[in-house]
């Protein structure tokens, strides 16, 4: 399976050879160090020590299994079951969308700016990556995970009981006025990266999206864009104390249109800004 050898090197061959149709080289390299230390289970594993290890048949029966399952197209995040994220390590699968490096921006934002918020609400939380992250940088806040789907609540309710933070989590469909009224809480900072692909983005996107990450948290449609921000930024409005500040991730060709939005609601000191690869991500403004 890996010519008759347990080494480190023969495991990178193999998986170059039949995933490089697939993966550049540094992206293998990238990959394979993941699926290594998570097979270890040990953190302290660098690019160099994981050189000289040597794999037992059980190990290497591993491998495969990831190499079989990357093959499918199935992401490498859902294959390990966990992701880093702003120095947390997250179980994650196909309940929910896997965290992005731009949301990693928009929590690093809020962080360098907020100073000891007392209330955070993030809506449609997903894996809970956002909510976890921020309430471990601010942990006197009370953090309110809102989500509609069961199966992310449940992800959600694990990565509680994983990183020993403690979370408020709430389902509720923020596109439905009666259920977004049943919160009632106050916030200081509210956060979301709501749903912002459009429909016709499909045909554009990589398989290992469109066969596993949920449509749910994805797709909105052509006709309305902006339904999430629209709805989420009115409820901001009255639910953000004096001063508070609404944070959102966005699609990168309606940066313009967002800012609008939020000027026509009534908030003030709004800023569009661009994530590390130069395109309009994220916006922020106070009420």
């Amino acid at each position: 399976m890996f010519v008759n050898s347990n080494s480190y090197d023969a495991v990178k061959k193999h998986y170059t050879d039949r995933l490089s149709h697939k993966f550049s080289d540094r992206e293998i390299r990238s990959i394979l160090f993941e699926v290594i230390r998570t097979r270890m289970k040990d953190p302290s594993l660098d690019a160099v020590s994981i050189q000289d290890l040597r794999f037992s048949e059980s190990d290497l029966l591993y491998f495969r299994d990831v190499r079989n399952r990357l093959l499918t197209n199935e992401p490498v995040q859902y294959v390990l079951g966990s992701v880093h994220f702003y120095d947390l390590d997250l179980l994650i699968d196909k309940r929910a969308l896997i965290p992005r490096p731009e949301t990693e921006e928009l929590v690093d934002w809020v962080v360098r700016t907020e100073r000891d918020p007392g209330v955070i609400i993030d809506f449609c939380s997903g894996s809970g990556c956002i909510a976890l992250s921020l309430k471990s940088k601010y942990p006197q806040a009370k953090v309110i995970a809102v989500e509609k789907s069961p199966e992310a609540i449940s992800l959600i309710r694990e990565n509680v009981g994983n990183t020993g933070l403690d979370l408020d989590i709430t389902g509720i469909d923020v596109l439905d006025p009666s259920q977004i009224a049943t919160l009632t809480e106050k916030a200081d900072v509210i956060v979301s990266n709501p749903p912002y692909v459009l429909e016709s983005d499909r045909e554009e996107m990589e398989l290992n999206v469109l066969e596993y990450e949920p449509e749910m948290a994805l797709f909105v449609s052509n006709d309305d864009p902006l339904i999430f921000y629209r709805a989420l930024a009115q409820d901001a409005k009255n639910r953000l104390n004096p001063g508070g500040a609404l944070y959102f991730e966005i699609h990168e060709e309606y940066g313009t249109e967002v800012l609008a939005l939020l000027r026509d609601i009534g908030f003030v000191n709004i800023e569009l800004r661009k994530d590390l690869q130069g395109r309009d991500r994220m916006v922020r403004g106070n009420i």
